[in-house]
Parts: C-alpha cells; sequence; structure tokens
C-alpha cells in the first residue's frame, strides 16, 4: 500500500451555453435596430451562462424551425425574441410547435391571464389578441410583468417577446429557471500602440493562457492608433495573471497600460 497521499481531480470550472434566435423581417430590414442581443449575453453572463451564438431569422416558419432545431441540440438554452404578438406574421409560436411536433392552441392559463387584463383594462380581448395566448401543447408559460402577454418554454427553448423592454421583463421572470456554470470574468486594457505591434507578444500570451481568451480591438482617438484588449476566462487567478503580463507587454512596447471598464 502506497503511503502518498490520494490527490483528488482538479475540477474545471463548469460552463453552461446559451444560443439567441432574433426573428423578425423588421430587424432584417434594418427597420428596427435590435436592442435584445447585448442585453441578452450581459444577462445570462450575470447567471452563469455563456451565449455562444446568435442567429437572425425572417418571419419564415421553415428558417424559424431549422435555426431553433440546430441550436436547442447545441446549446443548453436557447432564446428566441420577437414574433409573439396578435398579428398575422407573429408566426413563432407555430413555428416552436413545428420544430418540437406540437400542436399549438390557446392555452388555458394564458387565455385567463388575457381576460383578466382586458378586463381590468377596458380594451376588447379580440380575436387578434387572443392569438397572444396560444402555445404548443405542454408548454409553460413565461411571466409577462409588462403587458401581461405571456411568453413560454418548451423544454430547452424560452420564448420571449421582441419589444426590448417586454423582452428584458420576461428574462427577469424566468431567469431563477436557469441553472448556470461559473461566470465569464474579463479585463479590458487599452493602450496607444498599434494592433501590429502588439500582435507577436499577444500571440505569445494566449499561447501560454490558454484557459484566457483574448482579443484586440483597433481603435483611432485624437489622431493617434491605439487597441483595446480585451481578456476573458472563467479562471479568476489565470485572468489576473494574464492581465499583468498584458500590461508588462505594452510597457516593453514603449505604451502605457490604460484601464477600461
Amino acid at each position: 500500500m502506497s503511503d502518498r497521499p490520494e490527490t483528488v481531480p482538479k475540477i474545471g470550472p463548469k460552463t453552461v451555453t446559451a444560443a439567441a434566435v432574433i426573428i423578425g423581417d423588421e430587424i432584417l430590414s434594418g427597420r428596427t435596430k435590435d436592442q435584445n442581443l447585448g442585453f441578452l449575453a450581459e444577462a445570462l453572463n450575470e447567471v452563469g451562462v455563456q451565449l455562444r451564438e446568435a442567429r437572425v431569422v425572417a418571419d419564415v416558419e421553415a428558417d424559424i424551425v431549422a435555426a431553433v432545431n440546430a441550436l436547442r441540440a447545441r446549446f443548453d438554452y436557447v432564446f428566441t425574441t420577437g414574433g409573439i404578438g396578435p398579428t398575422h406574421d407573429d408566426i413563432t409560436a407555430d413555428s416552436i410547435g413545428a420544430a418540437f411536433g406540437l400542436a399549438v392552441d390557446y392555452n388555458d392559463e394564458a387565455m385567463m391571464i388575457l381576460k383578466a387584463h382586458y378586463a381590468h383594462t377596458g380594451a376588447e380581448l379580440n380575436e387578434a389578441r387572443m392569438r397572444m395566448a396560444r402555445t404548443p401543447a405542454g408548454a409553460s408559460l413565461v411571466e409577462n410583468p409588462v403587458s401581461k402577454a405571456p411568453g413560454f418554454r418548451v423544454e430547452n427553448v424560452y420564448v420571449m417577446a421582441g419589444i426590448p423592454s417586454v423582452c428584458q421583463a420576461m428574462f427577469h421572470s424566468l431567469k431563477h429557471e436557469l441553472v448556470g456554470g461559473d461566470p465569464v470574468l474579463s479585463l479590458s486594457i487599452a493602450v496607444y500602440l498599434a494592433e501590429g505591434t502588439l500582435a507577436q507578444g499577444l500571440t505569445a500570451l494566449q499561447d501560454k493562457y490558454p484557459e484566457v481568451g483574448m482579443g484586440s480591438y483597433p481603435f483611432y482617438r485624437e489622431g493617434r492608433f491605439g487597441a483595446s484588449i480585451v481578456a476573458r476566462s472563467q479562471v479568476a487567478d489565470r485572468l489576473a495573471m494574464a492581465g499583468e503580463e498584458i500590461r508588462q507587454m505594452m510597457r516593453d512596447l514603449d505604451g502605457e497600460p490604460i484601464e477600461q471598464e
């Protein structure tokens, strides 16, 4: 029997991933500027979920089905925005039903929510508005504190509104359901040096710190070229070490590191 103490395998950071499907002809035409993707990226990271891919698709059922099915098989969570309103081109509910092979019909709980809401406001719950109560069979609802018409979830796919304020409210209603991993930490350091000057040293540091993602983003300010180096990692001590070496590399090249938010 060996006298050596048992070695406990080192457990790496837990990674949980997500993708987003931004749905709407108005986004692709440029008429509407998407605000949901940036919000989702930041909000998901706060709960330990990394947004790894995003697709923007038209109001075409086959395209929505293809995107959702491809992404739900690859990522832990999928979030869709747009296409759950009262008009004829709001086809997301039917598309999600088609993606999962589920019938779509009026959801009793959603109907109760809409009836109570429109009774309170005095507006008519007409046929168009009732469309917002349709979900795939077995879907669970996502609360909408703003305009009441709910989103819904089927397995690992969350379906939310496209209006940014409503999308954000829906996300805050559902985020307690998400099981996240370790959050990604980041630091950003700028310097008035050209990317080409930094490239060789940055490549060497990336090789030295494989668990730290490093990106270079050039800028031109006040008549001077520079670059921001952004480093991201789930391993805090390695990120801190890489940050120190990035700063020293800049100094060695006669640049002065500038810490950024």
